[in-house]
């Protein structure tokens, strides 16, 4: 029991990762973007590509792709999501819904739809044990990095001048208008860090298991039921939905692995039928 609470909690902490660039989208443009989880496939992918081009290791390789990851997310915003967002409710979520498919068809072109893996060397193999508890280091390491990024996005949100933008915008985005902030380039920001959160993500799940074009609408599921539970636009409540999903996901498998990913999904549904979505 305890050891599926500790891993419960660890791996809670990887679906907060990948959550939290999406809880920042939604908080700030009011975005649901659908290809959240195939961006951050890309990221395992462009870890690939990067770690293997230059001879280097994985998590050598993560610092290199994550201003690669940051443009990408400012590119999509000026050129896609901007005029989505314009486009009324529907709009946004049609648009990043066939970005995700296209996103996939690119992938499948270009690496083929055969599961790959990123070679973590020694670290992924490496653990320790504390309490009659086996604890992998690299499930540390992902829980670790998910609370550096939530705690570095909460002091830039709390204590920049960008991350007041951000917050005036997110509360009333016409008074933000009126009070002279400029939009365009805060919907930018929050984008591109948005898509370089969720890069860093695919890598651990690149490390933790395998990955294939296809692999991002899991990782979208467990990241939305991360965010709904945890409350829409709440970065450590996204963290704390994280830890939900991830103990939930571990006790049912004491009991019958079969249903350990139905039961999440089924919390999920009940989430949602005892306290209505808002933000």
């Amino acid at each position: 029991m305890i050891a599926a609470l500790v891993q419960g909690v660890l791996v809670g902490g990887t679906y907060a990762l990948v959550a939290c660039g999406l809880s920042l989208a939604f908080g700030v443009m009011r975005l649901v973007n659908i290809a959240h989880g195939d961006l951050a496939v890309c990221g395992a992918y462009l870890a690939l590509v990067v770690a293997t081009g230059l001879g280097v290791p994985v998590p050598a390789a993560v610092p290199l792709i994550l201003p690669l990851a940051f443009g990408a997310g400012v590119v999509l915003q000026l050129a896609l999501f901007e005029r989505a967002l314009r486009g009324g409710v529907l709009a946004p979520v049609l648009v990043t819904f066939g970005l995700s498919v296209l996103i996939q068809n690119l992938l499948v072109t270009g690496a083929s739809a055969n599961p790959r893996s990123l070679d973590g060397g020694a670290f992924a193999l490496a653990g320790f044990e504390t309490g009659g508890v086996a604890v992998s280091w690299l499930r540390v390491a992902g829980f670790a990095v998910a609370v550096v990024v939530l705690g570095s996005l909460h002091l830039v949100l709390a204590r920049t001048g960008f991350g007041r933008r951000v917050r005036a915008t997110a509360d009333d985005l016409e008074a933000a208008r009126l009070a002279g902030v400029r939009v365009r380039p805060v919907f930018a920001g929050v984008a591109g860090i948005s898509v370089a959160t969720a890069a860093p993500a695919g890598v651990f799940q690149g490390l933790m298991s395998t990955f294939d074009p296809y692999a991002g609408g899991l990782l979208l599921i467990f990241a939305f039921e991360a965010v709904v539970i945890g409350g829409l636009g709440s970065l450590w409540g996204t963290l704390g939905g994280g830890i939900v999903l991830g103990v939930t996901q571990q006790l049912v498998a004491l009991w019958d692995v079969r249903f350990a990913v139905l039961a999440v999904h089924v919390l999920f549904f009940v989430v949602l039928v005892v306290r209505p979505v808002r933000p």
